[in-house]
């Protein structure tokens, strides 16, 4: 019979309190979720069709945070809703979406409401800049087989890239919006090609939240979850192309040879990091950071609605998972995320203290406004309907 050893979950644990001489708003909690990638708040939403989508996703990254987008979409639709993440605010939305001058009104109207958007660069087919059409040329349109090109603005207000970044916060951006009167500026090379846009919603955006995190072009930074199919292959190479950050390899058991052989496959064709899980023993974190984990996530059956350890019987509690597990990431210098477990504040703590990098949630945040699904009432309460996902 193997030996049986004393486990811990955090309902088990308290922290015992010591001198301090730091008041908790001077405290630092960024901390990094990839070695290349900081987080303000170590703090990221579950790949679960319940819990995160492109609005979960945009508010964790507003407030310093991660959203991973769940897989329960084909690839098309998922590759659109990390797409509506780096389009939502930036300092330069690049490629923004553009109409022709033979477009129709009835075109940009269709646009517009898909996309929640106010207005277009009009270009011609080799991109280059021809006006502007926004919502207060379309807004009492009868017609709406009205060309673009009868309605737009020929006189366009324009900045370069260069230009743009020239003074801090994007200050000679602003400077040309208000004195113009404009919301939009279009960003163009020095042959009046369109590469981007800068609008004062963005500017304001960036403002209202000084936490949040961006990537090298100012756009919030998102996740997406994958399998280990051969056609999650296909997947991760249109997430790529959408614009995704991480790449999080989402399986219920992290060590076995297909999520191995699907993380060789996907580094061989993508730069990305890459974060592989779910683990729950320092032999798993040996073997996936020497293959080239990025990241690893640990949490089998810790969750408050995963049955993997009444189904199953198999998980170790999370407590120890990660205190055990600490030992191996901190060697190789490769973080960790806690994956599951969370019920309260204190749990977060718990399981930073111990040794994870940042936790990983789902219930926390599957009953919020940011949720995708309707909520419903019962009893007189609001509800939002939330389940597992492996």
């Amino acid at each position: 019979m193997a030996q049986v050893k004393e486990f811990l979950t955090f309902d088990d644990v308290l922290l015992k309190p010591r001198v301090s001489d730091v008041l908790p708003n001077d405290v630092d909690i960024s901390s990094n979720i990839t070695k290349d990638i900081k987080l303000n708040i170590p703090v990221v939403s579950a790949a679960m069709d319940t819990v995160t989508e492109s609005k979960m996703a945009i508010s964790m990254s507003q407030n310093g945070g991660l959203g991973v987008i769940h897989k329960n979409f084909d690839i098309e639709t998922q590759a659109s809703e990390v797409k509506r993440v780096k389009r939502f605010e930036a300092g330069i939305v690049y490629n923004p979406i553009t109409m022709k001058p033979d477009n129709t009104i009835e075109d940009v109207l269709t646009v517009m409401e898909q996309h929640n958007i106010s207005g277009f660069p009009v270009v011609d087919n080799s991109n280059t800049l021809k006006g502007i059409i926004t919502n207060r040329d379309v807004r009492f349109v009868i017609n709406k087989k009205t060309k673009v090109k009868d309605l737009m603005t020929k006189k366009v207000i324009t900045i370069t890239k260069n230009q743009s970044t020239a003074m801090s916060s994007f200050g000679l951006a602003k400077k040309l919006l208000q004195e113009n009167r404009i919301e939009k500026l279009v960003v163009t090379d020095k042959n009046q090609k369109c590469i981007g846009l800068i609008t004062v919603k963005d500017i304001q955006r960036g403002e209202k939240f000084p936490n949040s995190v961006r990537d090298k072009n100012g756009q919030l930074l998102v996740g997406a979850a994958i399998g280990s199919k051969p056609n999650d292959l296909l997947r991760a190479i249109e997430l790529e192309k959408a614009g995704v950050d991480i790449i999080f390899i989402d399986t219920a058991h992290g060590h076995s040879k297909t999520v191995l052989d699907a993380f060789k496959n996907i580094r061989k064709k993508l730069h990305l990091p890459i974060v592989i899980g779910n683990i729950a023993t320092p032999e798993a974190a040996k073997d996936l950071i020497k293959l080239g984990a990025d990241a690893i996530k640990v949490g089998i059956g810790p969750g408050s609605i995963c049955t993997t350890r009444i189904v199953a019987g198999v998980g170790v509690p999370q407590f120890t998972a990660i205190q055990e597990i600490s030992k191996i990431s901190s060697k190789y210098k490769v973080p960790m995320i806690s994956d599951g477990g969370i019920r309260y504040s204190g749990d977060i703590v718990k399981a930073l203290a111990v040794g994870a990098n940042c936790i990983m949630a789902g219930s926390l945040f599957a009953g919020t406004d940011e949720s995708p699904g309707e909520g419903f009432l019962f009893q007189g309460r609001s509800y939002k309907s939330y389940r597992g996902m492996g």
